[in-house]
């Protein structure tokens, strides 16, 4: 027994041990990632003018920071459209920093798709402005830097992407949200191309698997909702997991599984994606459940649900005879890296408060 005991103890503290390595090397790179970013977000301000940054620059509490959204309208912040040619293209470095190149190409073909929409439109509507590849707004919060809270957006139609930092290292880059309108350009010179391609294909192929072991439980709905449920202002609150967890899915069921939740996070670079990899990596994909609603067959209706103990991704395409598609990914505990923040100013006042009572009578 006492060998046991020991060998438990032994394992423990090796798991820990591994934990704690990962969160201290995932910091590191956060850090690193933080120093980019304020170096190209001083960059891109340092070419504004004073009417320019008074349109691009908000305070960190400003509630502005959490009015985020992803339908055509008017947004606050700084449009590509007011900027001149070396403005954008510092503006476009500035995603990069936060992006893959994967995810940068996509973020891109997102905001040129409002052409597309231009085009399919022009006869139905006399509102010539609504559909503009430069209608996409970055803003600032707060002031770059290496140990003060601070944030940035870029936001327009279909494309939300936050980032936010605490004591100079990146501590969220949710919520994210991508669309496609259409998710599959029919005709014209770009015919055939989709955007969301693989976040569809893949859910699909995995549905379709589990249909051989999980026919009913993986199904939550027989039709597809309108839209995803945590659009913004909504709770992130969706009640208990549904359909099938990691732990009940075959071993080539599970690699799929994980793929189509790579597929979304790696939109993001590498080192703002960790947290989600190591959620479903091994032992912890276990915990994260997967399910679907509406129809198999591409063209119809569907949507899917990815729901773990730390995150939730939610996938629809129903809209336009289901080619308009949505997918949007929160953090269940620290979008705008509020939880991040609450920790940081609990820690930073900690030691006041303790001296405040030794004082006291």
């Amino acid at each position: 027994m006492r060998n046991v005991f020991f060998a438990t103890l032994c394992i423990s503290g090796v798991l820990w041990a591994a934990a704690h390595a990962h969160d201290e090397m995932s910091e590191s790179k956060r850090r690193i990632v933080n120093t980019e970013m304020v170096a190209h977000a001083k960059a891109w301000l340092g070419l504004l003018d004073s009417q320019q940054l008074e349109s691009a620059c908000f305070a960190f509490n400003s509630d502005e920071r959490f009015n985020w959204h992803f339908v055509p309208r008017e947004r606050l912040g700084l449009p590509l459209k007011a900027m001149n040619l070396q403005q954008r293209q510092a503006a476009y470095v500035l995603l990069q920093t936060g992006l893959s190149h994967e995810g940068y190409l996509k973020a891109t073909t997102i905001m040129s798709l409002e052409s597309v929409l231009h085009e399919l439109e022009k006869d139905r509507s006399g509102n010539d402005d609504r559909r503009d590849p430069e209608k996409y707004w970055f803003s600032v919060f707060g002031t770059p830097s290496g140990y003060k809270p601070w944030g940035w957006r870029l936001e327009g139609h279909h494309l939300s992407v936050n980032f936010s930092s605490v004591d100079g290292a990146v501590a969220a880059a949710t919520p994210l949200f991508l669309g496609a309108s259409p998710a599959e350009i029919r005709s014209g010179p770009r015919a055939g191309q989709r955007v969301l391609a693989a976040e569809e294909d893949l859910a699909r192929k995995l549905i379709m698997s589990l249909q051989d072991n999980h026919a009913e439980k993986s199904v939550m709905l027989s039709k597809a909702p309108e839209e995803v449920f945590t659009v913004p202002d909504a709770s992130l609150e969706l009640g208990s997991p549904e359909g099938v967890f990691g732990k009940e899915m075959t071993p080539p069921q599970q690699v799929l599984f994980q793929q189509v939740v790579e597929q979304v996070v790696r939109t993001l670079r590498g080192e703002l994606a960790d947290d989600v990899r190591v959620a479903i990596s091994g032992d912890a994909l276990r915990e994260v459940s997967f399910a679907w609603a509406g129809s198999f067959e591409r063209g119809k209706g569907h949507y899917y649900r990815i729901h773990g103990p730390s995150f939730i991704i939610e996938y629809d395409n129903t809209q336009n005879e289901a080619n308009h598609a949505h997918i949007v990914w929160h953090s269940l505990h620290d979008n705008f890296g509020l939880d991040t923040l609450r920790r940081h100013y609990e820690s930073e006042h900690a030691p006041r408060n303790k001296k405040a009572k030794k004082s006291g009578p």
